[in-house]
């Protein structure tokens, strides 16, 4: 192998690791949203940074500010998937598209489900990829028909925790254990 494939492979990893540095700045900011952990959320995007989310457009802080009373007040449940990543990194910035697909189950039981993407610029300040402007592209939105959460009778199955918007989600739980009793439905 010549200086040549050395560096070439140098660059390829560099590349490799600012994409994961960056997929899990997205990630941040989805969980943040969800389990309205605000520290989480802000982890995402640098102090600077400018959000455009309908008619906000301003601060991470401030898009926080607007975001949760609004989804707390009127839904149960929030769920931000993320989908593919176009990353374009150029040194120590990065262009950035990512579909994502949005569910909400509203206080009355309804569910709303829309889908977008993301356009994010990200800046690497030290060791850390962050968000410095993001521009949220809804496309599409509908209201499917809702039916009961399966298995949400199960009492053992509450055992391992419920899922809540909050630090007390299952999802935070370290070490994570199992609490419930060993059952295969299909051996009885």
């Amino acid at each position: 192998m010549g200086a040549n494939s050395d560096d070439a492979r140098g660059n390829a990893i560099d590349a490799l690791l600012a994409k994961q540095q960056i997929r899990e700045a997205l990630e941040t900011f989805s969980k943040g949203m969800d389990r309205f952990d605000r520290d989480a959320f802000l982890a995402a995007f640098w102090d600077d940074a400018t959000i455009a989310a309908g008619p906000f457009v301003g601060s991470p802080a401030d898009c926080w500010d607007w975001a949760v009373p609004m989804h707390e007040e009127g839904q149960s449940l929030t769920q931000h998937a993320l989908f593919q990543s176009n990353i374009e990194v150029d040194g120590d910035s990065a262009h950035c598209e990512t579909y994502y697909q949005f569910v909400a189950r509203n206080r009355d039981e309804t569910l709303v489900l829309a889908g977008g993407r993301y356009v994010d610029r990200l800046e690497k300040r030290g060791e850390s990829w962050r968000i410095i402007l993001r521009t949220n592209l809804i496309e599409w939105a509908c209201m499917p028909q809702e039916i009961p959460v399966p298995f949400s009778d199960i009492e053992d199955a509450k055992k391992n925790g419920l899922p809540s918007r909050d630090l007390t989600d299952p999802s935070y739980q370290r070490p994570l254990v199992n609490r419930r009793s060993k059952s295969n439905p299909a051996s009885v």
